[in-house]
């Protein structure tokens, strides 16, 4: 126990005053003596690089901003066994590995809640118990702050969930009981009941079948205790219910006066409690502990945050500094050492004859307009998109009976389409209109309705945005395939002409297509809406065929950089100066110059996904697709210079603009955590994260992935698999030969589906890594 006439704990007690009075109320219980196993030797081996053998001793320290330690350390860090009470009540007692959480440990809120259990990085990573302040206790896995794997939580009103937890919700296999006895087994989604599960009633009545945002829909059969059960369709509209009774022998006329909607009367009142909300996170808390190095000037550090990153504040000078012991590496006097090794230090061994550039400042690109022209009256494609729009507008408007998501084998036959002729003076079908008469195509109608309400698409919204009052824009040039595109007024929706080659690709693989996103919602393919053909009328007899798709940069956010990467080397880069980039510009492979850095869960989902659409367009012989990235950098200067957040060694600008507003890495963390952002953040669609700089050297031509610097920038990312309708047909099998004879031919686009997805997925897999 820490003796109260402790010179050291005075000068702590006389701080806490100053700052909090809740540490005061604290400071005579928190530091009982209270043990904590030891990490294994792979718990530090983890959080190192290297067998390097640090000296070790105990220390009792006051820190600069009234922060206070005890227990080992090292290297002007807590390493070893350390307790750590920030000044807003917040201890930890447990291992640490150079300044960083690592192990077993226990962190304590000041309003009650408890965790204690496995942390890396500042993280709770690994197996915890964390106890709410309302009395809700989760045992289970974690990752990164969050419930991830299996777990069980049993809820303060005497609620229990068991089963499995994704980025803290629960998500896949579990068992959910109430306090009155009831409980359902089955699938989850987002912690909601989500698939095929069962519902039992403490009666002994059950529900089994197949569930949609916590209520039944489609198949199920509901069953009694006495052995008779109804089988049928189920909806919350009754419209959509439909299904047969079927008694037993001793019961025939003991439930026909029931009403299926009484079950979701039931189920309505049965809900999932919500979980605590945590007021701040173990990575949010701030080491306040300068790194130092012996003898070496420099720039004023930035302080730690307790998984070793850079905060976004400095520490003000003050006279708390005389609080540190006057041991070796202490902050003392005006000698400020730097935070991290110099930028020549950073590229050596890297350098090889000058190869290395000398960087520059990044820059945002130059704003551009708004992408497209809009196609007015007089336009060459004015008629063009008058059909388009009153076609989609009958497609979308046609009544049409509920379809279930399992589609019979003849809704995705390729003779499935339906042709509807548009007169100009109108028809029973279709309205008057002013263009000359044409025929409407619509192939697999049911399918494509389905996909729609799988991608939860408004069919109302849908058709405004693309036939609204507002025109069309046709972007200025057609791509390399020579196919026009266009986009809606919202930029939600984009529209390709396509080849018939194309055109019978994606109806070829349509059910695989469509069966990869019932299996996977988070797929990273692109989405389609709809696949359609305007047929002139008159000699010409032209034939226009067209998908609708989903804009992948459709966002609040501006996109600053927009990358094509598909892993090859030979043409994939950019030909302009770096004036001419703006905001619209698509860069290629060779103009890459980051890597994306995603926090571990997403990471792992990103990895899982990439694989299995990799599978399925090799499996449908698909190549020469792309993986588009968009990136929106969150810190810009006023002219125009991308802000870093973790670049090696602060400048003098860094110091000027310390009141600039920024989002660090422990708010982002809160972001995460926020329900009301979290939803709108998906894989490949407003996803927080980091980007590391890399530079190429220009002593080696073709360097596909430049060297990473460590100099870092935080980011909203949106990505997705496009240009996923290429064949390896006859024509791709030449140009392969072709090119082989002049190129490597690893580096060139045209290869067999097999081989470019293990290319494409061995470059993704470079570019984008786990941000440890």
């Amino acid at each position: 126990m820490i003796g109260r006439d402790s010179s050291v704990m005075k000068a702590w007690e006389a701080t806490v005053r100053k700052t909090q009075a809740v540490a005061k109320k604290r400071a005579n219980s928190i530091f009982g003596s209270t043990y904590v196993a030891h990490a294994s030797e792979e718990d530090h081996k983890d959080g190192q690089n290297g067998s390097e053998t640090l000296d070790l001793y105990q220390e009792e320290k006051v820190l600069p901003n009234g922060d206070y330690y005890k227990g080992e350390w090292a290297d002007n860090f807590p390493h070893g066994k350390g307790k750590y009470l920030w000044t807003d009540g917040c201890m930890y007692i447990g291992e640490w590995f150079k300044g960083k959480t690592m192990g077993k440990g226990r962190f304590t809120w000041p309003n009650g809640p408890i965790y204690e259990g496995e942390f890396k990085s500042g993280y709770m990573d690994g197996t915890g118990t964390y106890v709410a302040s309302n009395g809700d206790i989760y045992k289970g896995q974690w990752v990164m702050n969050l419930k991830h794997g299996n777990g069980v939580k049993s809820y303060a009103n005497g609620d229990k969930y068991e089963g499995e937890w994704r980025r803290g919700l629960q998500d896949g296999q579990g068992r959910y009981q109430w306090t009155n006895g009831n409980y359902y087994v089955g699938e989850w989604r987002n912690g909601t009941i989500w698939g095929k599960g069962s519902f039992v009633w403490a009666n002994g009545n059950m529900f089994d079948g197949n569930w949609e945002d916590g209520l039944p829909r489609g198949n199920g059969t509901f069953k009694w205790d006495d052995g008779s059960f109804y089988v049928g369709n189920w909806s919350k509209d009754p419209r959509d219910q439909s299904g047969t009774y079927y008694p037993t022998g001793s019961s025939e006329e003991g439930h026909l006066d029931w009403d299926a909607q009484q079950v979701f009367n039931d189920l309505s009142e049965h809900q999932v409690c919500l979980g605590e909300k945590v007021s701040i996170l173990p990575s949010q808390k701030r080491l306040a502990v300068w790194r130092s190095t012996k003898g070496v000037d420099g720039p004023k550090p930035r302080r730690m945050s307790v998984d070793g990153r850079v905060s976004v504040g400095l520490e003000k000078p003050n006279d708390r500094m005389q609080l540190w012991g006057g041991g070796e590496g202490d902050f003392s006097g005006s000698r400020t050492p730097p935070i991290g090794p110099t930028l020549e230090e950073d590229f050596l061994g890297l350098t090889v004859d000058g190869a290395i550039p000398r960087l520059q400042t990044l820059k945002a690109p130059r704003k551009s307009k708004r992408q497209g022209e809009t196609i007015c009256k007089g336009h060459k494609n004015y008629e063009l998109m008058l059909n388009l729009q009153l076609g989609i507008r009958h497609s979308v408007g046609r009544p049409a009976p509920s379809a279930s998501l399992d589609l019979k084998p003849s809704a995705f036959d390729s003779k499935e389409k339906v042709w509807t002729r548009f007169p100009p003076e109108g028809s029973k079908y279709t309205p008057p209109h002013s263009t000359c008469e044409f025929k409407w195509k619509d192939y697999c109608p049911v399918v494509f309705r389905t996909l729609r309400k799988l991608f939860k698409v408004d069919a109302a919204d849908y058709m405004i945005s693309i036939c609204g009052n507002e025109a069309l824009r046709e972007l200025s040039s057609p791509g390399k395939s020579g196919s026009f595109f266009y986009l809606t007024n919202d930029d939600r929706y984009m529209i390709k002409t396509m080849k018939k080659a194309e055109a019978k690709a994606l109806l070829r693989m349509l059910p695989a297509y469509y069966n990869h996103f019932r299996a996977f919602e988070n797929a990273l393919v692109t989405k389609f809406y709809g696949l359609h053909c305007v047929k002139l009328t008159g000699p010409a007899q032209k034939k226009v065929r067209f998908i609708i798709m989903g804009n992948l940069f459709c966002s609040e956010y501006t996109i600053h950089r927009r990358f094509d990467l598909k892993g090859s080397s030979l043409g994939r880069i950019t030909i302009k100066p770096e004036s001419e980039i703006s905001e619209t510009t698509i860069l290629k492979d060779l103009d890459l110059n980051f890597i994306f850095r995603l926090q571990k869960s997403w990471f792992q989902d990103f990895c899982r996904q990439i694989d299995r659409d990799c599978e399925l367009l090799e499996q449908e012989g698909i190549m020469d697709y792309s993986l588009l990235v968009g990136i929106h950098f969150r810190d810009i200067s006023e002219n125009g210079d991308l802000i870093s957040s973790g670049s090696q060694t602060p400048t003098a600008g860094d110091l000027e603009n310390e009141g600039t507003p920024r989002i660090s890495r422990a708010d982002m963390d809160q972001l995460l955590l926020d329900p009301s952002r979290w939803a709108s953040i998906k894989l490949g669609v407003n996803m927080p994260a980091r980007v590391e700089r890399t530079i190429r050297r220009t002593d080696y031509e073709l360097q596909l992935v430049g060297e990473p610097i460590g100099e870092f920038y935080e980011v909203v990312l949106f990505f997705g698999v496009i240009d996923i309708l290429q064949d390896y047909d006859i024509s791709k099998k030449l140009e392969h030969a072709y090119k082989s004879i002049q190129y490597d031919p690893t580096s060139i686009s045209a290869v067999d589906p097999k081989q470019y997805s293990r290319r494409f997925r061995d470059f993704i897999f470079r570019i984008f890594v786990e941000d440890s």
